[in-house]
């Protein structure tokens, strides 16, 4: 049983992030993803799986982009803090560590000769994303929930990119 359906068995209204927060969270994972695929194409040996990479590399760029746009549209939350930038440092240590972790931990990863093991990697790294997000409409406001399904929306997309270029390699 998923943690969403948990609150909603026991009535729990529990918002503990706004819109603003998630995108900050998805900010930071497009982050991390470019940051991962740019060293994993530097990494990699195969010249296919190479340029897979620098796709990927590319694709979380744009998706940065696309966040970002939809920040710009949201009130921000702004909690107190101890020093400026604090609540953002403390997202983004949060984000680092659940969706990419250091290349060196993932080098069996970048350095596969094998273009199909490298797009089940990133294939699943979406589908994380994809279930992270919907995991955390149960504690945002309702009001937040289109923002929410737009970042969904965007995951799902890169999903389908990346089955469509395993579909067709194979």
């Amino acid at each position: 049983m998923s943690i969403s359906s948990k609150f909603q068995e026991k009535g729990t209204q529990m918002h503990l992030f706004t819109a603003s927060d998630v995108l900050q969270f998805a900010l930071r994972m497009e982050e991390d993803g470019v940051t991962f695929y740019r060293e994993a194409a530097e990494r990699a040996k195969n010249f296919e799986v190479k340029n897979l990479f620098i796709f990927l590399a590319n694709e979380e760029e744009n998706h940065k982009k696309t966040f970002e746009e939809f920040l710009s549209k949201v009130t921000l939350s702004e909690p107190p803090e101890d020093y400026p930038g604090e609540y953002l440092h403390y997202l983004h240590n949060y984000i680092d560590d659940k969706i990419f972790v250091d290349l060196s931990d993932k080098s069996e990863k970048s350095e596969s000769s094998s273009v199909a093991h490298a797009l089940e990697f990133a294939i699943q790294r979406e589908m994380d994303s994809v279930h992270y997000y919907q995991e955390l409409k149960a504690f945002v406001p309702v009001e937040d929930h289109p923002t929410l399904d737009k970042i969904i929306h965007e995951e799902r997309k890169h999903f389908m990119q990346l089955s469509q270029v395993k579909k067709d390699l194979v």
